[in-house]
């Protein structure tokens, strides 16, 4: 038989068993779909994740609180714990802006206070943040300035506030050079963020900024800090720089053994790399996980497959005595399945790709900056493993159906 024969053949029998067909279609479907919508969900989480890190210039160190003998447990996480370490002075920032790989500096903390104006209440999450920061991350104001050095130093109750406050307090008015009251002391609003969404389980555009020695002295009655930033003038000694920064804190920290650091310190690039590993290991993961629900449609292949040989003996029989060889027969069910196959490949790549979309769609509708992405090797992927599963699972029914006795076959009927 000619294959564009078989072919016609093959598609004519799955016509017939139209519902059968159907959900087998389904069924393989929808495990080809779950595989673009995992690596497309992948994709665009870490695409989300490190378009966060874009904030920073790839040139920046990160120095944060660690929990001495606890492994990288640092910053908020510290927080989160219950613990709180108090080792990163407002002295040990100003040492490592004096070393000579470092352009600029700035501390930060975090906490939370309402903030009040004309009748109105909204509990904010404020940041410490030192007025040099703009000259190591990315700041955009949509309207007013960011706070100087000068007013950070003379403790000044001035205040940069996210876009979603903005529209809450103040509305169309503009929001610059109004005040507002938290912990019963009025700031002076200076500027407006622009709009940044949510990511990193914080709403960025319901935070606001105030100088970090404001947040110490006015606030919080502190002298310590939750990290430093510091921006790296050559990347080539970075790692220079990251071994300074580190001996000079264990000498004032009196540290002598590395494992009892209270600090970490980390460039932009071993952060970005981490992220990388993880959410590609998550995502490598859940792919392998529902790999195994393609197999199990093979299964359900197979078992189909045999069922229809075995309603088609006496058809394979008679073929068989009308002058079908074997190869004829085999090839005969192996096309069948493969279409079977390839066509709930095609139905769950489809599907991946529209449900892929809605969640990138409902992710950017709640302010995250979520992008659509389906790699050109999720379709490979999805198409042709579950081709092969096709091929592989049904080439036993149609072995089978291939090796009958055209006579006893015919005897079946």
């Amino acid at each position: 038989m000619l294959f564009r024969d078989q072919l016609q053949s093959s598609y004519e029998v799955l016509i017939r068993q139209k519902l059968r067909t159907i959900l087998t279609i389904m069924a393989l479907g929808i495990g080809v779909a779950s595989v673009v919508i995992i690596i497309s969900a992948g994709k665009g989480l870490e695409g989300m994740v490190l378009g966060e890190l874009d904030i920073y210039n790839p040139n920046t160190l990160n120095i944060e609180v660690r929990m001495p003998g606890k492994g990288h447990v640092t910053g908020m996480a510290s927080m989160a714990s219950g613990v709180e370490i108090t080792s990163l002075k407002n002295t040990d920032m100003e040492d490592i802006g004096n070393l000579d790989n470092i352009s600029a500096v700035y501390g930060y903390l975090t906490t939370q206070e309402v903030m009040k104006y004309q009748g109105q209440n909204k509990t904010v999450i404020i940041f410490g943040y030192g007025a040099r920061a703009p000259e190591v991350e990315k700041i955009e104001l949509s309207e007013g300035r960011f706070y100087s050095v000068e007013e950070e130093n003379s403790l000044a109750q001035v205040v940069v506030i996210g876009s979603k406050i903005k529209d809450e307090l103040f509305g169309a008015d503009s929001a610059v050079g109004k005040n507002v009251y938290m912990d019963g002391k009025s700031f002076n609003v200076v500027g407006v963020l622009v709009e940044r969404g949510a990511s990193f389980g914080f709403d960025f555009d319901s935070l606001v900024y105030i100088p970090m020695l404001t947040a110490q002295k006015r606030l919080l009655g502190t002298d310590y800090m939750m990290g430093i930033n510091a921006r790296v003038i050559d990347m080539e000694k970075v790692e220079y720089t990251k071994a300074d920064v580190e001996m000079l804190l264990r000498d004032s920290h009196n540290i002598s053994d590395p494992d009892q650091d209270d600090f970490a310190v980390t460039t932009m690039e071993e952060i970005r790399a981490t992220l990388e590993t993880v959410l590609g290991g998550i995502t490598l993961l859940l792919v392998a996980l529902v790999c195994i629900s393609l197999i199990v449609g093979g299964v359900g292949i197979t078992n189909i497959m045999y069922v229809t040989v075995a309603e088609r003996t006496f058809e394979i029989g008679l073929r068989k005595s009308l002058g079908a060889t074997r190869t004829d027969i085999l090839w005969q069910f192996l096309i069948e399945a493969m279409i079977l196959t390839s066509a709930g490949g095609v139905y769950g790549l489809i599907s991946g790709v529209l449900i892929s979309y809605l969640i990138y769609y409902g992710a950017t509708s709640y302010g995250l900056n979520w992008p659509f992405v389906v790699p050109l090797y999720a379709v490979f992927l999805a198409l042709g493993f579950s081709t092969l599963v096709g091929l592989f699972f049904g080439i036993y029914p149609a072995k089978k159906a291939a090796d009958l006795d055209p006579i006893v076959a015919l005897r079946r009927e």
